[in-house]
């Protein structure tokens, strides 16, 4: 079943490139800007991850395939930004996939490297999210997981989902499709129905 996981690994990869060299494209970065924010959206999370796991080489320079991913992801986006554009319901699936599929792989890596589950958890959100982070910071741009918005509570929730199933004795391939699944719907009709956690302050700017 993890063998599942690497190749939807992959998929999130490019869909997280293609998220990111969408973004620099809408800023008019260069080739080699546009390439960077995809790179930095794809591995950014997996690859802080395995540093705070002292997994190194990191994964994408254990596995050459990954730099292909994202380059294949960025060559695709410049030739069908015109209509990719068009796609946003598309694309938020994709990284709303992205998210469930990470969050899980960010689980296994640590639970391998010998971690409690609650540190497996702790990585696993951060596999997912911080790719996000690190491209919405360098577009100068507010990240999504210090907006109202449902985010990293999704992958957290899937995270917990998938603690709970093995406390219980749920086979992996069972556990595993259930929790990545909860964190994509969590997080698509948190979009669709606007749910946000609670905001301190009695305001916040706009």
């Amino acid at each position: 079943m993890w063998d599942l996981i690497y190749f939807l690994d992959l998929v999130g990869t490019f869909a997280f490139a293609v998220s990111g060299a969408l973004s620099g494209i809408e800023k008019r970065y260069d080739v080699f800007g546009v390439l960077f924010v995809a790179f930095i959206t794809a591995v950014g999370g997996g690859t802080t991850r395995d540093v705070l796991l002292g997994l190194t080489p990191v994964s994408w320079m254990n596995n050459i395939v990954y730099i292909y991913v994202i380059i294949a992801a960025v060559a695709f986006t410049f030739l069908t930004s015109g209509r990719i554009m068009k796609w946003r319901k598309t694309l938020f699936l994709f990284d709303s996939i992205g998210l469930g599929v990470f969050t899980i792989a960010g689980i296994r890596k640590t639970l391998e490297a010998g971690l409690s589950w609650e540190i497996a958890i702790m990585m696993g959100v951060i596999s997912a999210v911080l790719g996000g982070i690190l491209r919405d910071v360098f577009n100068n741009q507010e990240p999504l997981i210090l907006q109202k918005e449902i985010y990293a509570t999704a992958c957290f929730a899937g995270a917990l989902l998938l603690f709970i199933f093995y406390l219980a004795g749920v086979p992996l391939a069972v556990s595993i499709p259930v929790a990545i699944l909860s964190i994509i719907l969590i997080r698509i009709l948190a979009v669709r129905y606007q749910w946000s956690l609670p905001v301190f302050g009695n305001s916040r700017k706009k």
